[in-house]
């Protein structure tokens, strides 16, 4: 890559990186051949779009988990008049927003609001939380469980740092603040759950549809709530392909 970059800068004549002994960054030469480029590639893009040549390689950053909506969706986007090769690759959300906005993914799925500049945000599907509980939790009999019902000394949320936007949401459903700090990975959330009888979280029901646990199992909520599913691309992404990815994921 830094051959091909020096052999760049010889044929523009200019300098588009500044590099120092602990940074590399672009120089102003620089800023402006890649706004060019992306320009290039998105119109490049568009050209393929209308000629209807199906894209060589589709990058979809999303969460570690194999999902049915997702499955679904790839099915979609494999198929049809213009299939596309996919590649998942898995990032923690505020990664997968940067590797949307700098190119190295053509679009990113996020659940909750996506506040966040430089990229399209695009609604396309909504889903319920469910709530988790160990199995010897007093509710876990119950068909349904109502969040007023449960203990706020019992729940478990993972750090915010993770994931934002699906923090947010499910902080925006509980009816009181939680009284404990968030703490761990969701891994470590649910092993905690697990062990105490008393403990519960929230988690988007489509993650945990696939899951068994002898130690924790799942309940949808009453009355229930939903949390909006979103797609992120690039402002660069022709609209015919934001289109197209928003209908793969939908309902």
């Amino acid at each position: 890559m830094s051959q091909q970059i020096a052999r760049l800068e010889r044929e523009l004549g200019v300098r588009l990186l500044e590099r120092t002994s602990r940074r590399v960054r672009l120089t102003p030469a620089g800023e402006r051949v890649l706004t060019a480029a992306r320009e290039a590639l998105a119109a490049a893009a568009r050209v393929r779009v209308a000629a209807g040549e199906p894209a060589a390689v589709l990058r979809i950053g999303a969460a570690s988990c194999l999902t049915g909506r997702l499955d679904r969706a790839v099915s979609r986007l494999s198929g049809g008049a213009r299939p596309a090769e996919v590649r998942l690759v898995s990032l923690p959300v505020p990664a997968r927003l940067d590797a949307v906005r700098d190119g190295e993914l053509d679009l990113a799925l996020v659940r909750g609001a996506v506040a966040a500049r430089e990229v399209t945000v695009v609604r396309a599907w909504s889903e319920p939380p469910h709530v988790v509980l160990a199995r010897g939790h007093p509710a876990a009999g119950e068909p349904a469980v109502g969040l007023r019902d449960l203990d706020p000394h019992g729940l478990r949320l993972p750090v915010r740092d993770g994931d934002p936007p699906l923090y947010d949401a499910v902080l925006a459903a509980l009816p009181v603040a939680p009284p404990r700090e968030p703490a761990g990975d969701v891994l470590g959330v649910l092993f905690e759950v697990g062990q105490d009888p008393a403990g519960w979280t929230l988690m988007p029901a489509e993650q945990l549809a696939g899951a068994r646990s002898e130690r924790i199992l799942h309940k949808p909520l009453d009355p229930p709530v939903a949390v909006d599913g979103h797609i992120v691309t690039s402002l660069a992404t022709p609209t015919p392909c934001v289109t197209s990815y928003a209908a793969a994921f939908a309902d």
